[in-house]
């Protein structure tokens, strides 16, 4: 019997994932959107604790959040399209550095065992850049699309915030153990998308302060994308670093580099190893291999979106199983510690 009812269960998750793989153009703006509106709810709750009323609250917060996002959009977007256009150049020294360093091994009683090709260093495609970027521009308006309509979605999800108050009000009178779960539930998921939040910006704020700080070229586009990328855990700092580092080792010399990469070990350490698994909570943290696989799953159902949503879903699938006492050992399993 309880296998059946494991096969049964099984095959409702294999259902369910495939479903979500065929409809992620519109899942991942609904789940984004919803990420979002978790996050910025507590303002909304916040400015009308202090007698402001819930329509200009939401007003106010959802004009802000529109300005702030244009104003990342169009630094990002100008500066990514500059970096691209310097991208041939910066190709053309890598191949000039490579083949110095080519020479000075040939030079050394390591050149039998370390010997680069030549081959692939004229065999880069510098003018593949140019297809790229237009590649990328083109892609801005659908990306523009994209976001509108998770702008749109933000806006009806904190419109629709006070209702949502009323149903939970309610289901506490017709059954309060729900309520319970519910609003442990909510306040979990709060409590980290806002912590991860603040982190991620923190991080982008001090990667972009300091290779500003180096005279490192585009650090305000390296901060922006540390930033985002801090969602993804372990992949995103990795691949957030390589850029800059990249555009360090071209542009300075070895010291610079190296305090490019310091940079990045230092916010990727103090923030996201020391300060956010405090502000988190054990409680809710998750293990490293459940990190691991929440990416790939979520990556492949999802596509690149999966794999910024891969923790907060993997959170929110776990905060749901320990609330309920049934299911609390899965998320014993998917958590970092027994309790």
């Amino acid at each position: 019997m309880r296998l059946n009812s494991f096969l049964l269960s099984l095959a409702c998750i294999i259902v369910i994932l495939a479903g979500l793989k065929a409809a992620n153009a519109v899942v991942v703006p609904f789940l984004l959107a919803t990420f979002i509106a978790i996050i910025i709810s507590p303002i909304i709750d916040m400015l009308e604790k202090v007698k402001i009323p819930r329509v200009i609250s939401f007003v106010l917060v959802t004009i802000c959040f529109i300005v702030i996002l244009a104003i990342i959009g169009n630094v990002a977007v100008s500066t990514m399209l500059d970096f691209l256009a310097q991208l041939p150049e910066f190709l053309k020294r890598f191949e000039k550095m490579i083949a110095l360093w080519n020479d000075k091994i040939n030079q050394t009683e390591f050149s039998q065992f370390v010997n680069f090709d030549p081959a692939l260093i004229n065999g880069i495609d510098t003018s593949g850049v140019i297809a790229t970027t237009s590649g990328i521009v083109k892609k801005t308006s659908s990306i523009m699309g994209m976001w509108a309509l998770i702008l749109l979605l933000v806006a009806f999800m904190l419109f629709e915030t006070s209702v949502m108050k009323d149903k939970v009000a309610y289901m506490d009178k017709k059954n309060p153990a729900a309520r319970i779960y519910v609003h442990t539930f909510i306040s979990n998921l709060k409590k980290y998308l806002l912590v991860k939040t603040i982190i991620s910006f923190a991080t982008g704020l001090f990667i972009g302060i300091g290779l500003w700080y180096l005279g490192t070229p585009y650090a305000v586009l390296w901060g922006i994308v540390a930033f985002i990328l801090n969602y993804i855990p372990t992949i995103g700092s990795i691949v957030s670093a390589v850029p800059a580092v990249f555009v360090s080792l071209l542009t300075g010399d070895t010291i610079d580099t190296i305090w490019v990469v310091a940079i990045y070990v230092v916010a990727n350490t103090v923030f996201g190893t020391i300060i956010e698994p405090r502000l988190v909570g054990e409680e809710l943290g998750i293990s490293t291999i459940t990190v691991l696989f929440s990416l790939l799953l979520w990556g492949y159902v999802l596509g690149l979106g999966g794999l910024f949503l891969a923790v907060p879903l993997t959170m929110s699938i776990q905060i749901a199983l320990k609330i309920n006492p049934r299911t609390e050992p899965i998320a014993v399993i998917l958590s970092n510690k027994v309790e």
